[in-house]
């Protein structure tokens, strides 16, 4: 994966992180991120999509996380983990198939080493395989 699209999940990460941690909008602090990094206007652009997306879609990512993860209470989640899924959950399901299920699982687990906890990756990792296989299973009976 390029370091750009790294670089763009890692910014995205740090507003939802800072949305879900301190309740500042997110659309706003990716803006901001975006003109601090000197991003171009179609990185920015995009990288203020997937924001919008998440938000958009954050009841039913959250519904997904819950299914997925029901020994863990969402709000007993971390707030890193728990971004980093949105995200994930995000360009794996909800965003027209635009990167590919495995590329999304292995990149949040990047994220996850980087910004999480020593358990992080492995949650991470644990309950998007739950999700992937479930998309798998759901794509054998269609």
């Amino acid at each position: 994966m390029s370091n750009g699209r790294r670089k763009l999940r890692r910014l995205v990460l740090q507003a939802l992180f800072e949305g879900d941690c301190v309740k500042h909008k997110p659309e706003n602090v990716i803006k901001r991120l975006c003109d601090k990094e000197s991003l171009s206007e179609d990185t920015a652009s995009f990288a203020i999509e997937l924001v919008r997306g998440v938000m958009h879609k954050q009841n039913e990512i959250d519904s997904i996380i819950r299914k997925s993860a029901p020994s863990w209470p969402l709000n007993q989640i971390p707030i890193v983990d728990r971004n980093i899924l949105r995200l994930a959950i995000f360009e794996t399901l909800l965003n027209n198939d635009s990167v590919p299920a495995k590329v999304a699982i292995n990149e949040a687990v990047e994220l996850a080493k980087k910004f999480g906890s020593d358990n992080s990756a492995k949650f991470v990792n644990g309950v998007m395989g739950v999700i992937y296989n479930q998309i798998i299973t759901e794509g054998d009976k269609k």
